[in-house]
């Protein structure tokens, strides 16, 4: 989350006139993220999140996006339900910029997860494949396997300028992983984003997602492969076995993996580790002056792509034998 986009107080009493949510009382930018720019909105009836989608987020998957967050919330998920305005709609315009108003969604992120927060995130995260099974659109991957290599050809430059050399040592890896990617794998919906803070615990216990704005059709196993690399590296770049297994242990108290996306988990996390550290490289130069965030730093994921490279069975040692 971020702030991009300052609105007037003009511009909130007109956008709420056509909705049933009483007058706005406070309107807070949340300077986190990189994507889009998000607000804490209070109004008369309660808490909500106003969110104006600015970069990525193409205002044709819009839809997809917001019918996704009602679906699962109709079955039980919890996450953040969009609130649609007196005449049933879901999506609004504010400075000529698509916005939506969702439903505020209680709970904590946690910055240092431990073993039990990777369970329960597991947990969490089959039910959200479970309960978004039959929801009937559909979205590709954007930025999955076959976007990363056109993707590159444009920040090979900024490669070898964040570290001398790295860009020879990435089109190394696109190659590798264009071979070895699993492309028969049980698919669906899934998050795509998965990271802890986009995941909140109360008490201890899993109590909802947010940020579905990746959200597509893809493996089932490729969501898990991006909560190891998320929730399962330690600050000092090791990856943590026992944080890996309790998360794929608490996936699999809601639903079993095969052994074909057990065995995919290696390259699968190989390939979301570099998934993220080419967005972070397009990001780090990207984010426009005066935005309330800063850009995430690639080499985190450069140092997780060099562990799958030098250990490339090592997510398999998370998995239960």
């Amino acid at each position: 989350m971020a702030v991009y986009t300052d609105i007037t107080d003009e511009e909130l009493a007109a956008l709420l006139a056509d909705f049933d949510l009483g007058q706005p009382l406070s309107l807070k930018g949340v300077a986190e993220g990189v994507e889009n720019s998000n607000f804490l909105l209070e109004t008369e009836a309660g808490r909500y999140f106003l969110t104006v989608y600015e970069r990525r987020v193409r205002p044709d998957d819009l839809p997809f996006f917001l019918e996704l967050l009602r679906w699962i919330a109709g079955r039980g998920f919890p996450s953040a339900t969009p609130i649609p305005d007196r005449q049933g709609n879901l999506l609004k315009t504010v400075r000529g910029k698509p916005c939506a108003i969702v439903s505020f969604l209680s709970g904590l992120s946690v910055r240092r997860p431990s073993a039990a927060h990777c369970r329960e995130a597991g947990a969490g995260l089959a039910q959200l494949h479970l309960a978004a099974e039959g929801f009937p659109r559909t979205r590709p991957n954007d930025l999955g396997q076959a976007a990363w290599a056109p993707l590159f050809a444009s920040l090979a430059s900024a490669a070898d300028a964040l570290k001398p050399g790295l860009a020879k040592t990435i089109s190394s890896d696109l190659e590798l992983l264009a071979f070895r990617w699993p492309r028969e794998l049980p698919q669906g919906v899934i998050h795509a984003d998965y990271f802890p803070d986009n995941v909140f615990f109360t008490a201890g216990k899993f109590s909802g997602a947010i940020d579905f704005y990746f959200a597509c059709v893809d493996a089932f196993a490729y969501d898990i492969a991006v909560a190891l690399n998320a929730w399962c590296f330690e600050p000092d770049g090791s990856f943590n076995i026992t944080s890996a297994r309790q998360l794929v242990a608490g996936y699999e108290t809601r639903r079993k993996l095969s052994t074909l996306e057990r065995s995919a988990l290696p390259v699968l996390a190989h390939g979301a580790a570099m998934r993220f550290f080419l967005t972070r490289l397009h990001d780090w130069g990207a984010t426009p002056a005066g935005a309330l965030v800063r850009p995430k730093d690639p080499l985190e994921y450069e140092r997780k792509l060099a562990v799958h490279r030098a250990s490339p069975d090592l997510v398999l040692y998370g998995a239960p034998a």
